[in-house]
């Protein structure tokens, strides 16, 4: 069975920094396409950065600057590092995964097929 689990996120104030993780079972992160989305109250979901098996990742223009996401295939994990905090970072951040060679073209939320429960981050000034 498929399945993504995130942990990591946690309250902190504006300026510092978070690792979310997302562990797979299942399926192989560096043989799939796996997506962070974050989602923000009162906001549609986003999609924050997409990673692949064999290119960069693509990051969202908004983001590109703090965020890093990293890939550890002996834990089955993909993790995404945050960097100076904002308040408007405050969301659940979710992982997806798709596979197959369309998935180098997902970006939206309803065209992968696995998704974790989210992980919320919470920022504060």
């Amino acid at each position: 069975q498929e399945r993504l689990v995130e942990s990591g996120g946690a309250s902190v104030q504006a300026g510092g920094s978070l690792r979310l993780s997302c562990q797979a079972s299942g399926l192989l992160v560096d043989r799939a396409c796996i997506a962070w989305f974050r989602q923000r109250p009162g906001r549609g979901r986003e999609g924050v950065v997409f990673t692949y098996p064999d290119r960069s990742p693509n990051y969202a223009d908004s983001v590109k600057d703090r965020f890093t996401v990293s890939r550890d295939t002996a834990k089955n994990t993909v993790y995404l590092e945050i960097t100076n905090l904002k308040v408007e970072d405050s969301a659940s951040y979710i992982c997806a995964a798709a596979t197959g060679s369309r998935c180098y073209y997902y970006t939206d939320w309803s065209l992968f097929r696995v998704y974790g429960q989210g992980t919320q981050v919470t920022v504060s000034s």
